[in-house]
């Protein structure tokens, strides 16, 4: 059996023992109702807003305005049904991208089919969004935008202050889905022209099922998941109290090494470029050359596919992806590389590898070796 080697880390990240450590008590001697009254419920609800207060000011948010969810995708869903519902009457025009996850391009499809307009901008072969773009799509009707912080596949970094600044002046709700950028990426909401944000727990080392959407207090906005007054009756059901605590914890440690890992990462990517380049491997690397996530690189092979050169990954123990997690069992185009135009070689060989805190520079040497000795191997000419 070949040393295993995980290079997915932009679609799940393994749990910190710290964070398993923090979230233990709370799921056998502290398992109260947060909701209760008695003492088991505050035992709960005061590690849970303990872990908030963590989490808030992690990106420079009260924590009021912070609303735990089921991960990134509900929150996304959130943002944009619950904002979407709650101004109809002012308008109904969403402007998004072409290249957002599909938790929130399913999300946008959903309000079309009960009414709503949506406008899905176009990128340019960097995955850009470019705010001339949303300011031509701009309409008197649009009441609101959402374009992700940094993207999940080729890790393109989009301009959101500008995009945020421009429609701040226009009273239109802004959403971006952080999810890849959160921990990696510097993030002041108290400064971000930005009304909504999703962040994940999974992706920073913490654990799944957890996530938050950070709302501004003037956000008129419609729960849409009811049952109960929790989250200040913006998100009914119980909530997680484990699963928010390790969350917290998870946080800890990232804010303690964030630079570091950032460090790191860039370490990782640039072994594994270079790697290919003295082994003369013919590659090409997708997304913005300067504008990108640390962790994630997306490249092409021209010479195998992206399928052929995944399996024959994983049968020497590599693991890397196509795309997004939540489509890397359809064998269908990547909707982002689509998006991007890209030549159709260059589309259908493209591979993401992404970095976490287990990684070391050995092992990235021998995934890169390992990857160029696929291409040679199954290489076609061309």
């Amino acid at each position: 059996m070949p040393n295993r080697i995980y290079l997915d880390h932009a679609a799940t990240t393994p749990v910190h023992p710290r964070v398993w450590e923090a979230m233990q008590p709370y799921l056998t001697q502290f398992f109260g109702n947060p909701s209760s009254i008695h003492g088991f419920g505050r035992d709960s609800r005061k590690a849970m807003e303990q872990a908030r207060e963590r989490i808030a000011g992690f990106m420079g948010a009260d924590p009021a305005q912070l609303v735990f969810t089921s991960g990134g995708t509900e929150a996304d869903n959130m943002a944009l049904i619950g904002v979407a519902m709650a101004n109809r009457e002012r308008g109904k025009h969403i402007i998004t991208s072409q290249i957002e996850h599909h938790a929130v391009l399913h999300a946008c499809e959903h309000l079309e089919q009960i009414g709503f307009d949506v406008t899905y901008l176009p990128v340019d072969q960097t995955g850009m969004v470019h705010l001339e773009q949303v300011q031509e799509a701009v309409r008197p009707d649009t009441i609101l935008v959402s374009i992700m912080y940094g993207n999940n596949e080729v890790g393109t970094i989009q301009p959101i202050v500008e995009i945020g600044q421009f429609l701040q002046e226009r009273g239109i709700y802004f959403h971006t889905d952080a999810v890849q950028a959160f921990g990696v990426l510097p993030i002041d909401v108290a400064a971000l022209p930005v009304d909504l944000l999703s962040v994940s727990a999974h992706k920073i080392n913490g654990p799944k099922g957890v996530g938050a959407l950070y709302m501004k207090r003037n956000v008129n906005f419609i729960p849409y998941l009811l049952g109960g007054n929790q989250e200040r009756k913006r998100r009914g059901g119980t909530e997680n109290v484990a699963g928010i605590v390790g969350f917290g914890e998870a946080v800890k440690v990232t804010q303690e090494e964030m630079g570091e890992r950032v460090k790191k990462y860039l370490q990782l990517r640039q072994t594994m470029l270079q790697v290919w380049q003295e082994d003369s491997i013919r590659h090409q690397l997708n997304g913005h050359p300067e504008r990108f996530l640390p962790h994630i690189l997306n490249v092409s092979f021209p010479e195998v596919d992206t399928e052929t050169m995944l399996l024959n990954l994983d049968l020497v123990g590599i693991a890397a992806a196509s795309g997004s997690a939540c489509t890397s069992g359809s064998l269908e185009l990547s909707h982002v590389l689509t998006a991007m135009c890209l030549e159709q070689p260059i589309a259908e060989s493209a591979v993401r590898f992404s970095f976490g805190i287990t990684n070391t520079l050995e092992e990235v040497r021998e995934a890169a070796k390992k990857t160029g000795e696929i291409v040679k191997r199954l290489g076609r000419s061309k």
